[in-house]
């Protein structure tokens, strides 16, 4: 039924719980687990073009600290899944989807809120614009207070 599951990271603490679900829902399937962050060019644009680059790297690093917490939580478990990991760019719900396009994942999962999702109500501006455009099943998975 699952043979391939991307989890969208940005590396916040709520999107921890999806990680767990995903890895879960994948070794109970034998599936393959995708995990992506997505450096959000939007942020990369505003920028003045001076410190583009470095923020770019630092923006990279970030996505590689959250993409080491999904391996982490993989590890953890006394029989680890298939973990393939991707830093892509662009506007992230877009990338979310296309992405899970491209693997032709069965299910994509995300946290509700991400690092700005304090201004967000119910759903993260990502979260609710993959689940509207996202031809697969999106599992959102609230944090716990």
């Amino acid at each position: 039924m699952f043979e391939t599951v991307v989890v969208a990271t940005d590396g916040s603490g709520s999107v921890s719980r999806a990680v767990h679900c995903a890895v879960d829902l994948a070794a109970r399937f034998d599936a393959t687990v995708h995990a992506l962050y997505v450096v959000d060019a939007t942020r990369l644009e505003a920028l003045p073009a001076r410190v583009q680059d470095d923020v770019r790297d630092a923006l990279d690093e970030q996505g590689q600290e959250a993409l080491s917490a999904v391996e982490a939580a993989n590890d953890a478990l006394a029989d680890p899944v298939d973990l393939e990991t991707a830093v892509l760019v662009g506007r992230p719900a877009d990338r979310i989807v296309a992405f899970a396009d491209d693997v032709d994942a069965d299910a994509v999962a995300m946290g509700t809120r991400g690092r700005h999702g304090e201004h967000s109500f119910l759903l993260g501006s990502v979260a609710e614009r993959v689940v509207r455009t996202c031809s697969r099943p999106v599992l959102t998975v609230r944090q716990l207070a």
